[in-house]
């Protein structure tokens, strides 16, 4: 039996912080309320989600090069650094994987340093303002690439 394709989930700096960070803008949900949804959603899609969070921008480039030998795809938030990390960049186009990004906000109706974001360049796709659900949808997408063949199915 095929071993199910891995997506590596990554988040950023403050994102353990949610729930309690800015609400009205983020929403309510924990973090541990966000894997917990990616994992039943990716169990439902047929994948294996390896959900992590770290404020550190090396720890994060770090993962995204491991993903290239041992993921499928990639779905990052990468909160601050989207805005600032030419690295994590780097990193996800060295990873020759479907990225997909996602906000919680619509980043493009918040303060305008927010509208662009370098990570954004490496994406397949990005989501955002759809809180939480944007999450369940970036795995829809990644998911549908696997059933294309657009992506390598790694153990």
């Amino acid at each position: 039996m095929a071993k199910s394709p891995n997506i590596l989930i990554l988040n950023g700096p403050n994102l353990n912080m949610l729930g309690v960070r800015e609400p009205s803008i983020y929403g309510r949900d924990t973090l541990s309320d966000i894997a917990k949804i990616c994992a039943k959603r990716g169990k439902e899609l047929g994948l294996t989600v390896d959900f992590r969070q770290s404020n550190l921008e090396g720890e994060l480039v770090t993962w995204i090069q491991q993903a290239r030998a041992k993921a499928a795809g990639i779905i990052i938030n990468p909160g601050g650094y989207g805005h600032s990390s030419i690295a994590l960049l780097d990193a996800l186009q060295i990873a020759e994987l479907p990225v997909i990004e996602v906000h919680l906000s619509n980043i493009h109706r918040r303060e305008r340093f927010r509208h662009h974001t370098f990570t954004s360049k490496a994406a397949t796709g990005v989501i955002c303002g759809l809180g939480a659900r944007g999450y369940a949808l970036a795995l829809d997408a990644i998911a549908d690439l696997v059933k294309q063949g657009l992506i390598k199915k790694k153990a």
